[in-house]
Parts: C-alpha cells; sequence; structure tokens
C-alpha cells in the first residue's frame, strides 16, 4: 500500500505525519509526507527516513510575515492560492497511491480532499485538537474578522453558522477548482473536507473526544515521532551545573510577543530562585545577559530534555503540550493563537500546571503562573497523569489505516 500523507503548517503539524510514515514503514507500507521544505522540516524527515515531497512554499517566512501583521492577510485570496499550488503538487505526488490523509491548514487539507476525489483514493482527515472537529461539545474555532454573534450562544447553532463562515473563506475557492476538473461544486466546503468521519491524533487523557451526532470521530492517540537524538554537550554541562531548570520557549510562533514573554519569563523565572533555559524557537529568543544561571539553546530532542527540567513555559501547541505531559513535566501554557487555549485549559483542568490568561504576561502574572507549576503537588500530579499518556497513537492509526484499505 502507498500512502501520501499531507500537511501545511508548523512542526507541530509535520511531526506527527512523520511519526505515522515510520508506523506505516514498518508495518510494510510506503509512506511520504508532502510538507513545506523548510530545512529543519526535511532534516526531520530525513532523520526519520521518510521521503519528503515539498510543498508549494517554505512556511517559516510566510508565517512570520502574517503574524507580523495579521490583519493585512486577506484570507480568502491567500486559502485560494495555497489549494490551487497544493493541488498541483498533491496530483503529482497522489500518482500511485492507494490514500491521502491529511490535515494541517485547512486549504491544503481540501487541496487533498480534491485530489483524492478526483484520482478516486482514499481520503482521510485528520485534527490534532478537538476544536477543529464539530461537537455540540465546544465552541467553532473563530476566524479573525468573523467573531461569534454575542448573542449566539447554543453550540450546534454556532456550528451551522461555522459551514455559513467556512463557506465564505473557502468555499469560492474551493469550488472553482472542483469547476476546473469537472467536479460540480459542493454547498457546506467544511464538511466535505472534514468529512463525517474525521480522525482525532490526540491523547484520550491529555485531549478527550466526547461523542456527538454531528460527527463520528477515531480517536487514535497522538501521533508521536520517536526522537534518539542526544542532547549537546554544553546543554548537558549547564543542566548537571544546578538544579534542574525552567524551560521557556514558543516553539513555531515567531511574533514579537513571543520575544516579550520570554523576556518577562526569564525575569520571573530568576525571581522564583530557579536557572532559565530558553528555547530559541522561531522568535529567535536571545538572551538579555550572560549569566551563568541562563543558557539559550535552538532546536533540541525535548523528549530527552523535558524530564530533566523543573517546569516547561511555551505557547501550548499540541505537539508540545503533549511531549511535556509525557515527561511529567508541570507546564505554564501562555497561549497565542488557535488551538493553544484550549491547550492551556486542559494543562490547567489536569492540575499538571497553570494556563495563563492571554498572549501578553506581565512579571507579576507569569510569577504567580510559575508559583502554581513550580508547587511540589503540581509536579506530583504531572508525574501521576505522565503515566498515562499513551505512546502508541501512531501504531493504532497506521494499522487502523492499512486494514481499512
Amino acid at each position: 500500500m502507498r500512502v501520501l500523507l499531507s500537511t501545511y503548517g508548523s512542526r507541530g503539524d509535520v511531526e506527527p505525519l512523520a511519526g505515522l510514515a515510520v508506523r506505516l514503514q514498518a508495518l510494510g507500507a510506503e509512506a511520504r509526507v508532502c510538507a513545506p521544505a523548510d530545512q529543519e522540516f526535511a532534516e526531520l524527515l530525513a532523520r526519520a527516513g521518510v521521503p519528503l515531497v515539498p510543498a508549494f512554499s517554505p512556511v517559516r517566512q510566510w508565517v512570520t510575515d502574517a503574524m507580523a501583521k495579521p490583519s493585512a492577510v486577506d484570507l480568502p485570496r491567500l486559502a485560494a492560492k495555497v489549494m490551487a499550488a497544493q493541488f498541483d503538487i498533491l496530483s503529482a505526488a497522489a500518482e500511485g497511491c492507494d490514500a491521502i490523509v491529511a490535515t494541517g491548514l485547512f486549504s491544503s487539507a481540501a487541496a487533498a480532499r480534491l485530489v483524492a476525489e478526483h484520482q478516486g483514493i482514499r481520503y482521510l482527515c485528520v485534527a490534532y485538537c478537538p476544536v477543529f472537529v464539530p461537537s455540540h461539545h465546544h465552541r467553532p474555532y473563530e476566524f479573525r474578522g468573523h467573531p461569534h454573534p454575542p448573542e449566539v450562544t447554543d453550540n450546534r447553532a454556532l456550528w451551522d453558522l461555522n459551514i455559513q463562515t467556512m463557506n465564505t473563506l473557502f468555499g469560492e475557492a474551493f469550488n472553482a477548482l472542483r469547476s476546473s476538473i469537472g467536479l460540480p461544486p459542493v454547498d457546506n466546503v467544511r464538511d466535505h473536507v472534514i468529512t463525517a468521519h474525521p480522525w482525532l491524533a490526540s491523547d484520550p487523557v491529555l485531549s478527550p473526544w466526547l461523542p456527538t451526532d454531528l460527527c463520528d470521530v477515531t480517536q487514535t492517540g497522538a501521533w508521536i515521532l520517536p526522537d534518539d537524538r542526544l542532547l549537546a554537550a554544553d546543554l548537558l554541562a549547564f543542566l548537571e551545573a544546578g538544579t534542574p531548570p525552567v524551560t521557556v520557549g514558543f516553539g513555531s510562533m515567531p511574533m514579537q510577543a513571543a520575544r516579550d514573554a520570554a523576556e518577562v519569563a526569564v525575569a520571573a523565572i530568576r525571581a522564583q530562585g530557579r536557572r532559565a533555559l530558553v528555547l530559541r524557537g522561531w522568535a529567535d529568543l536571545a538572551l538579555g545577559d550572560d549569566r551563568d544561571d541562563c543558557f539559550i539553546t535552538g532546536d533540541v530532542n525535548q523528549q530527552a530534555l523535558f524530564g530533566r527540567v523543573a517546569a516547561v513555559v511555551h505557547h501550548g501547541g499540541a505537539g508540545t503540550t503533549t511531549t511535556a505531559t509525557r515527561a511529567g513535566a508541570p507546564q505554564v501554557v501562555v497561549p497565542q493563537i488557535a488551538d493553544q487555549p484550549y491547550w492551556a485549559g486542559r494543562v490547567a483542568g489536569l492540575g499538571i500546571g497553570a494556563a495563563h490568561d492571554g498572549p501578553t504576561p506581565s512579571f507579576e502574572s507569569l510569577s504567580a503562573a510559575l508559583r502554581i507549576a513550580l508547587a511540589p503537588e503540581t509536579r506530583a500530579r504531572a508525574a501521576a497523569v505522565a503515566s498515562t499518556i499513551r505512546s502508541d497513537g501512531a501504531a493504532v492509526a497506521a494499522t487502523r489505516l492499512l486494514d481499512a484499505s
């Protein structure tokens, strides 16, 4: 069986697909990943032994520009560009494949849906977080410029309105592409792309799915790519030179808010009498001084690192949250965009850390959150929850995918 795995997004979108690809290969299938060809993703997939099909464009600079001035982003126009470009890439990549598994940016998944339909091969849509999948248990994601009407409080009604919003943002481009390949238009682009049977690749303890009649979801567990890289010698020396530090990093968040949050975090960490370990990330975080109680590093094996730190201050991406939870590391989540407020709420709700209220922390607000995360009872709870987090989600998904072929 040949499977094309498709995404357009950040590392949190790409790495789980690499994890699934490795499991598919272990079961005898051919698997390759279509993803942005940024150097870090190319290196990640090469380490995993997974072929890369370059997406239409690298993503880091695109995200940096978009987040620098989000109000200037014309989403329907951008969606049309992504769909058309990804459709061409995926059409060629899918030749001879038996299935396409799509996640990431909705317009990229929409292109994958079209390719699968056009070529008559199986299509599967996957989400990494429940908030992107219809359910009467939660509200839909709120797109910029399309806020939920304040008078509408029923979740079912909001999901009905979400169909209209998605049609406004993506419907014209999607149906134009359909027309160009001789397919009839659809009047509900959201459900056509997500389908009635999407998969949810998140841990059922960290991110439980509650049954709903709005769609039939299969929750596989999180797709984890094992990382056996050693920590660098200078990082190991820092870790061993004193008490466990508090790690701070904001992953693929390139905006100024992340830089400011990191500076505040280091000050708050020091005020707690702790050392700080800064992960540079897409914000290109830097140290404000050369004191020996603080260390900065670039790309690092978080699976090896997080079990050795006192706490992790981060943005709340699905991958980072899952890795920290598996490691038993208390967390402070400072959510910036998209599904990150959801993960912040789950961390607080499970008692394994603190959710910061909003994306811009002050010294006082972050200090209060750190006191929660660094409390002995939080560490004990984080260790207890860590023992319940599954590591076989990618294996479960690979087996299900092949069994259904």
